[in-house]
This record gives structure tokens, C-alpha cells and sequence, in this order.
């Protein structure tokens, strides 16, 4: 494949990623951050952002979602007829309004690769399309792009409120269990009495915590978050105050609602055999 590709924010753990994976694909690649170092030899460093993406058939947005707005606002004008913008937000509302805006000399793509810089292959993996211009050329586009990939199309109203439990609510659960375990004095010991349970539940806490904080910051802020974030602590408090009242049939047909609901899409006893099938080979 022919092509080239500028990556803004190509220094961050996303933009070294696709930087990897597109030239692994073929693609001439080019890069600007504005931490100016690009250690990569295959990376073509850009002195501004503008110059980044002058002539450039795709450019993709690897910036801070609070950021990407604006950005986007600044080069659109400047890029090459018929050329692609790619963003990678994880917040969708604002920069999809803001993409319905670029001119339409330019082909908008606006993605969720809801997976980290951790994969090394992208096949069966999911990738988020929120369509803005034209939905079936933006998919087309999107899926030549990521071969083998897994395509989820959402719009960005209903892409937030899904954001807010997938990815808000676990981060605001794990990033809270992180800092009760940075506070136990005898970390080893807990670690040594440890169950499956807590083993798995450790590792995605550990493994959150790898991401930078400014964006576990932009996720748990997520507008949608509240809403989940809000329920969660609720029901938290009733079982608590249940708990500490001796309401044992409260907190049982409780727990009995949530089996009964969520075994109706999902084998419970197979999810059981899989965390223990999962620990056991995190440990060999």
C-alpha cells in the first residue's frame, strides 16, 4: 500500500502503536508531537503541526480528547483534497460535531479502538465507527485500514453513554480499588492469601494504572460516567446499610436479581471457569 500517513501526538503510547502498525502495513509515516523527540528512524518528524499534514492522504489523531476539538478545527482547512482525519477520542459528542464542520474536500473518520498499545495483532478486536458525513464510505474506509478487526457503528450520542460504563465505570471501580491496596501495609501477605477473585481483579487494576493519568482523568470525566458512577454508589450503600442492619433477605434477593437478569444473556458457570482458566495461565 502506497500511501502516507501523519500521526499527531505520535510520542504518546497510542501514537507509537499505530506508528508501528502502519508501517508494518506499508505506509510511509510521518510524525509530530509537541515533545519533539521521534526516536523512531522510520518516523518522518514534522517541525509543525501544520506541516505535518500538508499532500498527506491520512492523518490520524492521536491527542488528548479535551484537545482534539480544536485540532481539528486547525487543519482540516490545510489537508489535501480527498484525504482522511482520523480521531481516536474516547469522548465522541464534541468531536463529532466538530468533524460535521471540516470542509467537505475532506473525509471524516471518527473511531474508538477499544483496546490498548498492549495488542500485537488488531484481528478480533473491536473498533468503534461513529458515522458523520457518510457512513458507509467512512466504514469502507475505516475497515480497509483495520483488516480483521471486529466493527461496532454507534452514534456518538449513544457512543458516550456505552463509554461511560465500558470503559468510566471500570476505571473509576479499579482506580479506587488501586488506592485501598496502595494503603494496605501488608500488601505481601494479602497477596499470599489471595484468591482468583482478587488475583484477577488485581491485574486489571495494575494494568489501568499503566495508563497515564491525565487520561484516566478524561475517561472517568466522561459527562455519562455520573450517571453509572452515581447508581453504583448508591447500591454500594444500600448494601452496606442492609449489611450493618442484618437485612440478610434484602441483600440476598438482591444479589438473586442481578444472577437472574445477567444469566439470561451470559452462561455464569462458563465466565466462572474462565477467570480460573485465566489466572492459572497469568501464573505459569
Amino acid at each position: 500500500m502506497n500511501k502516507e500517513i501523519a500521526i499527531i501526538g505520535v510520542n504518546g503510547k497510542m501514537g507509537k502503536w499505530f506508528a508501528n502498525y502502519f508501517h508494518k502495513m506499508g505506509f510511509r509515516v510521518k510524525g509530530f508531537d509537541t515533545n519533539n523527540e521521534i526516536k523512531e528512524k522510520f518516523i518522518e518528524k514534522a517541525n509543525s503541526l501544520v506541516s505535518a499534514i500538508l499532500q498527506i492522504d491520512y492523518v490520524l489523531l492521536c491527542t488528548p480528547t479535551k484537545n482534539t476539538p480544536e485540532i481539528i478545527r486547525l487543519i482540516s482547512k490545510e489537508m489535501k483534497r480527498g484525504s482522511y482525519l482520523i480521531e481516536i477520542s474516547s469522548h465522541k459528542y464534541k468531536t463529532a460535531q466538530t468533524l460535521l464542520k471540516t470542509p467537505s474536500k475532506i473525509n471524516p473518520i471518527c473511531i474508538h479502538p477499544m483496546f490498548g498499545p498492549g495488542i500485537k495483532n488488531i484481528a478480533g478486536n473491536n473498533v468503534i465507527i461513529v458515522p458523520i458525513k457518510d457512513a458507509q464510505k467512512e466504514l469502507t474506509a475505516t475497515k480497509l485500514l483495520f483488516p480483521g478487526a471486529n466493527f461496532v457503528t454507534i452514534d456518538a450520542v449513544e457512543h458516550d453513554k456505552k463509554i461511560g460504563v465500558i470503559l468510566g465505570l471500570t476505571h473509576l471501580i479499579n482506580i479506587a480499588f488501586a488506592n485501598i491496596l496502595a494503603k494496605d501495609e501488608k500488601i505481601s501477605l494479602t497477596e499470599k492469601m489471595a484468591g482468583t477473585t482478587f488475583k484477577a481483579q488485581r491485574i486489571i487494576a495494575e494494568s489501568i494504572l499503566t495508563e497515564s493519568a491525565e487520561l484516566i482523568e478524561t475517561i472517568v470525566s466522561n459527562p455519562e460516567v455520573r450517571r453509572s458512577g452515581e447508581e453504583f454508589w448508591k447500591d454500594i450503600g444500600r448494601l452496606l446499610t442492609n449489611s450493618q442492619e442484618g437485612k440478610s433477605e434484602e441483600i440476598i434477593n438482591y444479589i438473586k436479581s442481578s444472577q437472574e437478569k445477567i444469566s439470561k444473556n451470559v452462561d455464569l458457570e462458563k465466565s466462572n471457569k474462565k477467570l480460573a482458566a485465566m489466572i492459572k495461565t497469568v501464573e505459569k
